[in-house]
């Protein structure tokens, strides 16, 4: 594992790799991961390129692929997948895996169509079977009727629906059966109805058990029907109005001899085809089940060779299209490895000319590689969403570590809750290897990815929750109290310390709904709690009051301290970069106005805790006036925390504030002056122009001896350059104040999450113990029950997960703008271990 305080040193490489061992090359360099490719063909052509051919059979390949998979997950046949993943197939194997393929798609598509071809039969005569089965109550025959053209008397004295009438016109009686959709029967009714004229006659019947479709598969209720009429013509219309509405229509035998041979027939035909059926079926499986054996191998190979020509199609060819030439970024650190990979390569191919490369010097911004494992990778994911750091600044994540779960557990400190979020944390760690947990759905992943964060957010929670002395909304006296209520009785003291001393007596105690404690009485208060807050406050009406001035003061105390290590941390950036500048006019002036002016405020703070006591207490001044005093300068002189305080606060507020802007316009000067009758080789922004140009000029003239490409710069404007840095100052001033004030979000939600515990627990719990000892414990369980739930779903999940973003705001904005500008490009090597494994999911999407 590299650095994870900075990127990791890139250096571009160029790879000459002959004709016949570039696959075997980018095979080995795919197995290690160590470079990523550039693209030298950005001009040509996806179908223009060299190897498109080669990847359109790869698409083939995973076209066949993605049918295998389908078909063996529509058998319900286990897909095996195999731990260790196979190399890319050679060359020389690939068409033959190519041709196999093929030929067992060809027979599986024959065998499947067999048998659906025979599946929809056999639906069909158990259809058919049912169809007879039910119509053989509907009509009951003996006589075929035969038109007859005997001389009748006129039409006009006979109904039209009367049968003799039918006669006499020749019509015949036909019939038509089938099934249909129940959700269909009325409407078909009506338009038999309509378009027939009522020369229709319809029975119906529904069958017992619903029969499956044989054109789409679907399980639905049928209807049989029964349709009589008279005429040819009726009956073409009757055709197609069950076209129509999709009815299935089989022949209806006209005698009762002819059903009986119909019906033999079927069932003869059905054993038949349930014979062939099961055979096929065998038949299937068994070829499905040889193909599941080494279909996982096969998806594996054939996604690393479509990656292999992929990268192929980033390389160029040299003027005798003998070898190709490819461009990578590779860390410093790999530089053997990358030339023990070509060898592999070479070797394997069985080339008489190996593969080499060579550095190549380069003035572009290389990507951003820091290697993570499985604990820091969670934390760095979080610093990456904001942006990819820029190449070789300093890395947040090496401090989010530790400041991300502490700043959480200021909002969230609550020993219970910590201590199950702890274990939950805990118990995913233990089981990180469990394959369950790595296919979950997406929001227990998304736990299971970041469970070394939670791990730490709830052992700091557990901290910061002995600290408050808050157990799910409660105190723990673990050690304690420091007050003594005893000594405030007036019988504890002699009558000479009366005087002064506010004392209980009996008549006090009984009469008054709320007592005070004097810590200024002897033996009240006998020494500070050793670990965290005395757990009498629990008992005080003034907590809260108490609570919300040291949690305030705490998140101003711990948010300056935040920003000032990240003013330092980009003291760091200008060493590295030597931009010794920087350090003088930006670093130091930022440092020493958040010092003078939020580092006094700190200073304060702890000299009022100090310097004032119990007994001098009531005349302490408040340090939010004595703080706006500083800046507003009152006529009137206050009493301030130390004498000289005026002073002393006017001399730091001039050194915090002024110094701040001037040392930038004193060193945009120097450089406006040192500039004349230079050309710049750099286009920098102005504000680094500014503040680093003559650096660069002092230091700097070997980079137009390293070649790179001279560029004009545009005209200097000292004016817009010095007006550029007072709205740069003016903003730094004006956002350090703001985010001051960000940081008091520490107070208010730690604030939020107590009382929300303390309504809980009041809401809930308190009643349940306030029940009499009959139907107490009867109530007591669902209670407690409840309060389970509910703690988990609301104090743990949703306050946690506002905690979660506030922290993640409070690195983003208020730490990382000091110092991190996350401008990067990421490094994304060509390496296999980037594919996705889930080859059963990806087969069937494609």
């Amino acid at each position: 594992m590299g650095s994870l305080f900075r990127s990791e040193a890139m250096c571009l490489a160029q790879l000459f790799l002959q004709s016949g061992t570039a696959y075997e090359c980018l095979s080995a360099l795919g197995e290690k991961g160590l470079v990523q490719f550039r693209d030298l063909n950005q001009n040509v052509s996806s179908f223009q390129r060299k190897f498109v051919g080669e990847v359109k059979r790869c698409e083939e390949l995973e076209r066949i692929l993605a049918y295998l998979v389908q078909e063996i997950n529509r058998a319900d046949i286990p897909l095996p997948e195999g731990e260790t993943s196979p190399p890319a197939p050679p060359l020389k194997q690939v068409l033959e895996m190519q041709e196999q393929l093929q030929k067992l798609e060809v027979e599986l598509r024959e065998v499947t169509k067999n048998k659906e071809k025979l599946r929809k039969n056999l639906l069909e005569l158990i259809e058919y079977t049912h169809m007879l089965r039910v119509t053989k109550t509907f009509l009951k025959r003996n006589v075929e009727f035969e038109p007859t053209y005997e001389e009748f008397p006129p039409l006009e004295n006979d109904s039209l629906l009367d049968y003799s009438c039918m006669q006499r016109l020749g019509a015949k009686l036909g019939f038509v059966s089938g099934l249909i959709n129940q959700g269909k029967v009325e409407a078909f009714e009506k338009m038999l109805w309509r378009v027939c004229k009522g020369y229709t006659i319809v029975t119906y019947a529904e069958l017992d058990e619903p029969l499956e479709d044989p054109e789409t598969g679907e399980v639905i209720k049928w209807y049989v029907f029964l349709i009589s009429f008279w005429g040819e013509q009726i009956g073409h219309k009757v055709k197609k109005i069950c076209d129509c509405y999709h009815c299935h229509v089989y022949p209806y035998p006209n005698t009762a001899e002819e059903r009986k041979e119909i019906q033999e027939g079927l069932n003869t035909r059905i054993q038949d085809l349930y014979t062939v059926l099961h055979k096929t079926e065998d038949y299937l499986r068994q070829v499905l089940c040889k193909a599941a054996e080494s279909v996982y191998s096969h998806v594996i190979q054939v996604k690393k060779m479509k990656a292999i020509y992929h990268m192929l199609n980033m390389c160029s060819f040299d003027v005798t299209n003998k070898c190709l030439i490819a461009e990578v970024w590779c860390p410093e650190a790999d530089l053997h490895e990358l030339r023990r990979a070509l060898e592999e390569g070479s070797r394997e191919s069985g080339a008489t000319i190996p593969s080499f490369m060579n550095t190549i010097p380069t003035k572009e911004t290389p990507p951003t590689l820091i290697r993570t494992n499985k604990f820091t990778e969670g934390f760095q994911n979080i610093v990456d969403a904001y942006g990819v750091g820029s190449y070789r600044e300093v890395n947040p994540a090496l401090f989010t570590i530790i400041t991300f779960p502490f700043l959480f557990a200021v909002m969230f400190g609550d020993f219970g809750h910590g201590f199950v979020m702890f274990l939950f944390a805990l118990l995913l760690v233990i089981n990180e290897n469990h394959p369950r947990l790595n296919q979950s759905q997406e929001i227990m992943r998304m736990f299971f990815n970041g469970r070394y964060i939670l791990l730490l957010m709830g052992l700091f929670s557990v901290y910061t929750g002995l600290i408050y002395n808050d157990c799910f909304s409660k105190s723990v006296n673990l050690f304690g109290s420091g007050w003594n209520v005893s000594a405030m009785y007036s019988s504890s003291h002699a009558l000479a310390e009366h005087r002064n001393m506010v004392l209980w007596n009996d008549t006090i105690v009984r009469r008054s709904r709320v007592l005070q404690l004097d810590p200024s009485v002897p033996g009240v208060f006998q020494g500070p709690y050793p670990l965290g807050i005395d757990p009498i406050w629990n008992l005080a009406t003034n907590r809260l009051t108490f609570l919300n001035s040291f949690k305030m003061k705490m998140s101003v105390i711990l948010g300056i301290i935040h920003m000032t290590f990240g003013v330092i941390l980009g003291i760091f950036n200008h060493l590295h970069f030597r931009k010794k500048f920087n350090i003088y006019l930006v670093s130091v002036p930022e440092l020493l106005f958040m010092l003078c002016i939020f580092g006094y405020l700190i200073f304060m703070i702890v000299y009022k805790w100090l310097v004032y006591s119990a007994e001098t207490s009531r005349v302490a001044p408040s340090i939010l006036i004595e703080f706006i005093n500083m800046f507003l300068f009152p006529a009137s002189e206050t009493n301030g925390l130390y004498s000289g305080q005026v002073g002393n606060s006017l001399v730091v507020l001039m050194i915090g504030g002024a110094f701040h802007r001037l040392p930038q316009h004193v060193g945009a000067f120097c450089f406006y002056v040192r500039r004349l009758g230079y050309t710049l080789i750099r286009k920098d922004s102005e504000e680094e122009v500014s503040l680093l140009g003559s650096q660069d000029i002092e230091e700097g003239n070997n980079q137009v001896e390293d070649g790179c490409r001279e560029m004009t710069c545009e005209e200097f404007n000292f004016g817009e350059i010095l007006m550029t840095q007072v709205i740069h100052s003016i903003e730094y001033c004006l956002g350090c104040i703001s985010n001051t004030a960000s940081y008091l979000r520490l107070w208010a939600l730690s604030l939020a999450h107590a009382q929300l515990s303390d309504v809980l627990w009041t809401m809930l719990v308190r009643v349940g113990l306030r029940v009499d000892t009959t139907y107490g414990v009867l109530l007591l369980l669902p209670v407690i029950a409840l309060f389970a739930v509910l703690t988990i779903f609301i104090l743990l999940i949703m306050e946690g997960l506002s905690a979660f973003l506030h922290a993640i705001r409070l690195h983003w904005v208020e730490f990382q703008n000091k110092f991190y500008v996350g401008a990067g490009t990421k490094f994304v090597p060509f390496s296999f271990r980037l594919l996705s494994s889930k080859f059963v999911d990806d087969m069937s999407v494609a």
